[in-house]
């Protein structure tokens, strides 16, 4: 153990930075997707630093800065929501779904891609998420989830990976303590093939599930499965990267780039278009420069942070996170970093994705095991062990921090572990049976409502809305000046982002 502190000691735990995206369908009062334009008051989606959208025009986005403490990255999250709140109040009566599965969708081809205006990048990434359609369906890009961006002073990219690898191996205990979307409307799995049952009038649940987001019905695809990505260090991930992005895939190949009117399908017709259409639960990041593809971002300057993707939103708090939350993946982040970790094997990688599946579909189920080096394992003993094992890391964060707020929340963490009906996936299901007949709409529309009353009800000074009105049209001005400083034409523009030797 003293060895474990000593370097826990030398770890610049202040210099912990963390940040979140957050992702919301606007919807109507009763819980139908808004086929309005992202509003105008907001800002430009192209250029603003917080609010975006992310597939659809109907899907916001919210993203902070990078922070030092988690009360301010918190705060931060709270008063951008407050301003979209505020916005779409004044205009009108939506509001923003609090619940990771979606809200009740129209037909697929009527959800509407996100716009970006005129730019050549613009349209690309329109014609990005044209892309997606395609090859997922629509519904699929409207779930939604909260990315967890994190990042420690003086770790390389080697470490970084180690981290990534641990967090794979653990992710079961995440989905287990934090996933929230046990069911789902039932539009969402019209014309597809599942294996879940039917609940109440409008949804479809798993009686065990933790994260149906994270499951064979959320962000997964067919083709992606043939891509067994290593993690054992940049240069081989960067290799598994570069071959889907550059190979032709038949099936993307017989969409085409255009269609027969010279409309854009897709990008390009290789397995993965750009860098993020790779679904993972956790990614290697770094901030890119201006044009720059991630890929080359990365393969010149190393990994910057980790950014993780497997976090349900939690309908039960109007920002679809809790502080308490936070604290407990920064303990399994510095966990995951500072344990040994094995490199990976394909056997490893396709236990870890049975796990996660298995996990996702049936975590709570008394008695569930799951497979660790080829034996099985109860999912509750590992996980207690795993949390068993941060408890250092939380009592070294509090040192740094002072207080015991890490301690508190791992504590809590283990006391949901052994008592799945304290789960948020158990809390849901409760929730929609004891209130509302087992409807999914009708639970999400409640939250959603109670999310928003509760932030208008919230101080808002007046230099909050000046400055964030301030933020929204300074960036139309900066979407306007990227625009009229393009001069190449698009498919030229396209031909040359999409060539392999911007790859890196």
């Amino acid at each position: 153990m003293s060895s474990l502190q000593d370097t826990l000691r030398a770890q610049p735990l202040l210099g912990i930075r963390r940040g979140i995206e957050k992702e919301g369908l606007r919807v109507q009062p009763a819980g139908d997707l808004a086929l309005t334009p992202h509003p105008a008051a907001l800002g430009s989606a192209l250029t603003h630093p917080h609010i975006t959208t992310d597939y659809s025009e109907s899907q916001i986005e919210l993203v902070t800065g990078a922070h030092l403490a988690i009360d301010d990255c918190l705060d931060e999250l709270t008063r951008i929501h407050q301003f979209v709140h505020r916005t779409l109040a004044a205009q009108g009566d939506e509001r923003v779904w609090a619940s990771s599965m979606p809200c009740r969708l129209p037909t697929d081809e009527t959800i509407p891609l996100a716009r970006f205006g005129s730019s050549n990048v613009g349209r690309a990434k329109s014609i990005y998420r044209m892309g997606l359609g395609h090859r997922y369906g629509r519904r699929m890009q409207t779930i939604c989830g909260i990315h967890y961006n994190w990042s420690m002073p003086g770790v390389t990219s080697e470490q970084y990976f180690a981290l990534i690898r641990n967090f794979r191996r653990h992710a079961f205990v995440l989905l287990y303590l934090f996933g929230a979307s046990p069911a789902l409307c039932s539009c969402f799995a019209q014309g597809r093939p599942h294996a879940l049952q039917t609940l109440g009038p409008d949804a479809l649940y798993l009686p065990h599930a933790t994260s149906l987001r994270m499951g064979r019905l959320g962000y997964q695809s067919d083709a992606q499965a043939t891509l067994a990505v290593s993690y054992n260090g940049l240069d081989g991930y960067a290799q598994s990267l570069h071959q889907a992005l550059t190979q032709p895939y038949p099936a993307y190949e017989a969409v085409g780039i255009r269609n027969p009117g010279g409309d854009y399908n897709q990008l390009g017709t290789s397995l993965l278009q750009i860098e993020n259409e790779f679904y993972g639960t956790i990614r290697p990041k770094r901030v890119i420069r201006l044009g720059e593809r991630p890929l080359h971002a990365l393969r010149e300057r190393g990994v910057e942070y980790v950014e993780v993707r497997l976090m349900d939103l939690d309908p039960f708090v109007p920002v679809g996170i809790t502080a308490e939350t936070m604290r407990v993946l920064d303990v399994f982040l510095l966990h995951c970093l500072l344990s040994d970790s094995p490199h990976d094997t394909p056997d490893e990688i396709t236990e870890i994705k049975h796990n996660q599946h298995l996990t996702a579909a049936r975590g709570r189920e008394p008695g569930l095991h799951l497979l660790r080096r080829g034996r099985s394992v109860p999912l509750t003993e590992w996980a207690a062990q795993v949390l068993e094992e941060c408890v250092p890391y939380a009592q070294a964060l509090d040192t740094a921090h002072g207080g015991d707020g890490f301690a508190k929340a791992l504590s809590a963490a283990r006391g949901t572990l052994a008592a799945a009906h304290t789960t948020p996936s158990a809390r849901v299901l409760d929730a929609m049976a004891s209130e509302h007949h087992n409807s999914y709409v009708r639970f999400a529309a409640q939250c959603s409502g109670k999310a928003q009353e509760a932030l208008l009800a919230m101080p808002w000074p007046a230099q909050e809305q000046a400055r964030f009105e301030h933020m929204a049209a300074q960036s139309w001005e900066e979407q306007k000046t990227i625009e009229s400083a393009d001069s190449q034409p698009f498919e030229e523009w396209r031909v040359a982002y999409m060539s392999p030797e911007n790859l890196g």
